[in-house]
């Protein structure tokens, strides 16, 4: 590990000499990811991409991409597109990535279960905004506004995030 890996600790997610508070999927951390178990993967994965709302916030980063309303995630695990970007209108299961809350407003995306998806294990394990402190996410990394933009405006595609089997009470 080095101070450029997004690191998952007992107490938060370590990131260039900074603990910063997040939160993970309701189930807690699992080593056999399945679609809908709101688990966070183990694992080390990389960031791949970073997309935003223009309407609603600015460019965090030169490589990031701005999303508007068509714009969907196929959460389909019979979809041929599963667990990529697709655009509306759509066919089969999808998560709306311009929602009407701010969760993903902005999106640091991984490399979980990508490019070359298989069917059910999973699907769009983000760093996006949270809720609320303490509050769960269906999987993902969530992390407060402010803490999310720090880090999207210093990570690069291919900076890792390290999930380590480890108990987490952060």
């Amino acid at each position: 590990m080095t101070p450029d890996d997004l690191v998952l600790t007992p107490i938060g997610l370590r990131y260039l000499g900074r603990v910063i508070p997040c939160t993970i999927g309701r189930s807690g951390l699992s080593t056999r990811k399945r679609e809908g178990d709101g688990a966070t993967p183990i694992g080390i994965h990389r960031i791949t991409g970073c997309l935003y709302r223009p309407d609603r916030t600015a460019r965090p980063a030169p490589w990031a991409m701005p999303i508007g309303p068509r714009d969907l995630w196929s959460d389909d695990p019979t979809d041929a597109h599963y667990n990529l970007m697709v655009r509306a209108p759509y066919g089969p299961s999808y998560e709306r990535l311009a929602r009407a809350d701010p969760l993903y407003d902005l999106i640091l995306l991984t490399d979980w279960n990508w490019p070359r998806a298989k069917p059910g294990t999973g699907s769009a394990i983000f760093l996006h905004q949270w809720r609320r402190p303490g509050y769960p996410t269906e999987g993902c990394i969530a992390l407060a506004r402010d803490n999310l933009r720090w880090i999207a405006a210093r990570a690069a595609p291919g900076t890792r995030l390290i999930v380590a089997d480890q108990p987490y009470s952060g």
